[in-house]
């Protein structure tokens, strides 16, 4: 039984997100998507609503795989964490080169702390290459519609969050 790490913040899940979580289930067993925490940021959402809003994103598309998906956090090494969950596989999504260069860094250096881990690079989808949690939670604030780059769970989360 194949088990797979997924680490990010997740703040908030967007369709890349979701688009890789997929890709991921159709090649393994089990997904462990890990939320990051970090003391010194500031979320948009809490881990449980973000943990949340990953169960019901993957629930609207893939309803018979929702079992085979867990939602951990974690605030110490993606590696060390892996390693806690069972996973032998690390799971990195792609947008475009740029992303390609810095994740070739971290799977340097996390092939020398953990080289029983095997990354493996999932390409976003063409419709997903430009989003990012970053622009989503920007737009939101400002008023702006984000429906085309968040699953349904989300854009309603969003939309209370901000008072619409």
């Amino acid at each position: 039984m194949a088990t797979a790490f997924y680490p990010g913040s997740f703040d908030p899940m967007t369709n890349g997100h979701l688009d890789v979580l997929v890709q991921a289930l159709n090649i393994v067993d089990r997904l462990v998507v890990a939320i990051g925490t970090h003391p010194g940021k500031t979320p948009l959402f809490t881990y449980e609503q973000r943990a949340d809003l990953i169960r019901a994103s993957l629930a609207e598309v893939l309803p018979g795989r929702a079992g085979d998906l867990d939602v951990v956090s974690f605030a110490d090494l993606a590696v060390d964490a892996a390693r806690r969950h069972g996973a032998r596989i690390m799971v990195r999504g792609l947008r475009d080169g740029t992303d390609f260069d810095y994740e070739m860094q971290l799977v340097g250096m996390n092939a020398s702390m953990a080289p029983e881990l095997q990354t493996v690079f999932l390409p976003a989808a063409t419709a997903s290459r430009p989003i990012t949690a970053t622009l989503v939670r920007q737009i939101a604030a400002m008023g702006g519609d984000v429906a085309p780059f968040v699953p349904a769970p989300v854009l309603a989360a969003l939309n209370s969050r901000h008072g619409r």
